[in-house]
């Protein structure tokens, strides 16, 4: 096992910056995400790790040991990638061997790792299997399985699930969750599924433009996100955004729009860094923080019509127009408002974010 720890890391392509001065550090055993949307830098950064690709800045060590010079045979490094690259023409078990064999492991260590691999990822009866008689699940274990008999200090997966449907996409990621909790062995996952990094890592790292946005806990990534960008793009339904006018009046700071006026609570107002003078803010709401009535409430409500339903099993999402916009509502099924009927739209301003107009940055 081993910490890695990227420092001041930049990646050209060309005179075209992939990766901008990127810092992280992966504690031992972790499970860390690093998340983004495509050409975000990503997966460069997962092929620098494991010496793919060459680093043109900075330095990245695992534990104490420099290893931007190092061959990618000698950082003790298993990859899982979205292509399984299995051996068409052998066995599950051979599948799984040949990292052994290439290393020159006797065939009783090769024999013990195999089926010790293949009893933890639950596919022992599979073993004399070729690769065209597994369904997808199962080759992406053989897949992984590869990758543990090795035992290296590092498991890097780029995006090894994206291919499977929604429901094998769900198992895999408890699967790889657990896996990573019964080895302990850190573990890198390269995603664009908020989702998986969410459900699945004690860190994220959130990248845009070749940029870390924001690293910290799943939790503190969902309900702390440092700017709209992160605030947007994580979450699923997506966050409301509302363009609004920050209006003071004595020691009151409210939130102004079309639709509504809307006073902040007062331990809010003095995280505005002085923006209560007035000025233009973006409001960013998630659609579970907002509740939907048709008759109005005694509270300040938001006056708008019902555009959309959208039963989704056990929630119903509900787009509601404004003057000038649409947000969206999550709300119960048994919700009996209809397509153009007028209803009222109640804010949490306890988990509502106001975030700068110009730069995106987060007030709270």
């Amino acid at each position: 096992m081993a910490s890695v720890n990227i420092r001041n890391v930049w990646k050209y392509y060309g005179d075209m910056p992939a990766v901008k001065n990127l810092n992280i550090t992966c504690p031992d055993g972790s499970f860390v995400s690093i998340l983004g949307p495509s050409g975000c830098g990503k997966s460069s950064t997962m092929r620098m790790i494991a010496g793919l690709e060459h680093i043109s800045a900075g330095d990245i060590h695992f534990d104490d040991l420099r290893i931007n010079d190092l061959a990618p045979k000698d950082r003790d490094v298993a990859m899982v990638f979205e292509n399984y690259a299995l051996y068409p023409h052998k066995s599950v078990y051979e599948n799984i061997a040949n990292p052994l064999r290439l290393r020159g492991a006797t065939d009783a260590t090769i024999r013990e790792r195999v089926n010790g691999a293949a009893k933890l990822l639950e596919i022992a009866h599979l073993l004399e299997r070729r690769p065209h008689e597994l369904s997808g699940g199962q080759k992406q274990r053989v897949a992984i399985g590869r990758a543990i008999v090795r035992e290296p200090k590092l498991f890097l997966f780029d995006e090894p699930i994206a291919h499977l449907d929604a429901k094998l996409r769900a198992h895999m990621r408890g699967e790889i969750k657990h896996l990573q909790r019964t080895l302990g062995t850190t573990m890198i996952y390269v995603t664009h599924d908020q989702l998986e990094a969410l459900s699945m890592a004690d860190y994220i790292a959130v990248m845009h433009d070749g940029e870390l946005q924001q690293w910290g806990t799943p939790s503190e990534i969902f309900n702390n996100p440092v700017n709209a960008w992160v605030a947007g793009f994580v979450g699923e339904p997506a966050m409301n955004f509302l363009t609004c006018d920050i209006v003071a009046a004595g020691s009151d700071v409210s939130l102004r729009h079309a639709n509504f006026d809307l006073p902040l609570l007062s331990s809010q107002i003095t995280q505005l860094n002085g923006s209560s003078k007035g000025g233009a803010a973006r409001m960013g709401v998630r659609p579970d923080a907002l509740s939907i009535s048709m008759e109005k409430p005694e509270d300040r409500a938001i006056r708008g019509q019902i555009f959309v339903n959208e039963l989704l099993g056990g929630d119903m999402l509900v787009d509601v127009s404004l003057d000038d916009c649409r947000i969206r509502v999550k709300t119960t099924p048994d919700f009996a408002g209809k397509p153009g009927e007028t209803c009222y739209v109640t804010v949490n301003r306890s988990k509502w974010h106001v975030f700068d107009a110009k730069d995106g940055h987060a007030y709270f």
